[in-house]
């Protein structure tokens, strides 16, 4: 079998110059580079090449593995996978800490972002939409650390989702209500619940005379519906210029006459535009937020708007006003599942947001904890 070797890699280089790195071009420069090659063999080389070109070289057949959502890198024989149950060894020999290092550079250079001595720090996304992060000497001991996130976009509708058991069936209804009447709500969880996933499916059930405008750091919202405005953040460049935040992206959806504004994740300063955007006849609105508990939530809003200078007293007035109801997602043994429905209540202090009702992912039915706010909830926005 023909082997891709820094000749042949190079030639392949060359004769794409500038041009996107598909399948179909790879394969074009690899038959002109003058190697007889037979049909298996011109594939597995076009499937390397491609690799080395434009994805995560060795590390890409993992990425590419079904369930894998983080591979990790802490050494040339310390790489690990993680299918959803877990981090597991992968059985890769990266070589030695020097080639760790070339290939953590390589990686960041495809991502826009520099990754040398002066700046050993990466934080950055491939072309294909995966996360990087990649940290070099002297942060490690030797070579690099190397951490890739797979980004898969959400397709699931609620059916499947109530189907396969993230959703009890009793509060499909609640579910289809929310988006139906057009309730503002925000999605809490931990990372790699399936926030994402949940919010895919509900925007699925959006009518589809209506607009929607997604802002997300990368593309992971795939919903199955006509009208999709996608809006992505740009990193700056290695000069430090033409950064593009998701606080500008809030903003500027504003103005694209949206009927719904939905933000992929907060984590920064956009919370402000998000509350003041809900608060402004943007009714119906949806995001997600990272908390580990339905009850967390306060504090995790509160964190983020004093990135933006809000005082305590205007993020609860703000909350209080805005959010409709909180979803809250878990994962527990490898499955992920909606764990519980919340609502906002203002305090004297600030605001709160308590369970109306739980689920353990594997009862029967789900627990009603507060009898009031659970009418509240379902008088008002069960389909």
């Amino acid at each position: 079998m023909s082997v891709l070797d820094d000749d042949l890699l190079g030639d392949v280089r060359g004769r794409l110059g500038v041009q996107d790195v598909d399948d179909a071009a790879v394969g074009a420069a690899l038959a002109a580079s003058g190697r007889v090659l037979g049909s298996d063999a011109l594939r597995e080389l076009t499937r390397a090449a491609r690799a080395e070109l434009a994805g995560a070289g060795p590390l890409q057949p993992l990425l590419e593995l079904p369930g894998v959502t983080d591979v990790l890198v802490n050494g040339p024989r310390e790489v690990w996978l993680d299918r959803g149950s877990g981090l597991e060894r992968a059985g890769l020999d990266l070589g030695t800490p020097s080639a760790v290092r070339a290939l953590a550079v390589r990686l960041a250079a495809l991502a826009g972002q520099r990754l040398d001595d002066a700046a050993p720090v990466c934080d950055g996304r491939l072309p294909d939409g995966t996360r990087l992060h990649a940290v070099v000497e002297p942060v490690v001991p030797a070579g690099a650390a190397v951490s890739l996130r797979v980004l898969r976009q959400s397709t699931l509708g609620l059916d499947a989702l109530v189907a396969g058991g993230a959703v009890p069936g009793a509060w499909e209804g609640l579910l289809r209500g929310l988006v139906a009447r057009r309730a503002n709500a925000l999605i809490s969880g931990g990372t790699g619940t399936g926030k994402t996933t949940l919010l895919a499916a509900l925007l699925g059930l959006v009518p589809h005379d209506e607009r929607l405008v997604t802002v997300e750091e990368a593309r992971e919202l795939a919903p199955a519906h006509p009208h999709v405005v996608p809006l992505v953040t740009r990193r700056a460049n290695v000069e430090g210029a033409g950064a593009v935040g998701l606080t500008e992206l809030v903003r500027a959806a504003l103005r694209m006459r949206p009927d719904r504004i939905v933000v992929g994740e907060c984590r920064g300063a956009e919370v402000r535009e998000v509350l003041l955007a809900m608060n402004t006849g943007h009714d119906g609105g949806l995001a997600t937020l990272h908390a580990n508990a339905v009850e967390h939530v306060p504090a995790r809003l509160e964190a983020l708007a004093a990135l933006a200078g809000m005082p305590r007293d205007a993020v609860a007035a703000q909350a209080v006003a805005a959010v409709d109801v909180v979803l809250h997602v878990r994962r527990e043994r490898g499955r992920r599942f909606v764990a519980a429905v919340g609502v906002v209540d203002r305090e004297q202090d600030g605001f709160v947001v308590n369970a109306a009702a739980r689920w353990d992912g594997a009862s029967a039915r789900p627990i009603v904890e507060d009898e009031r706010a659970w009418e509240q909830v379902t008088g008002r926005w069960e389909a």
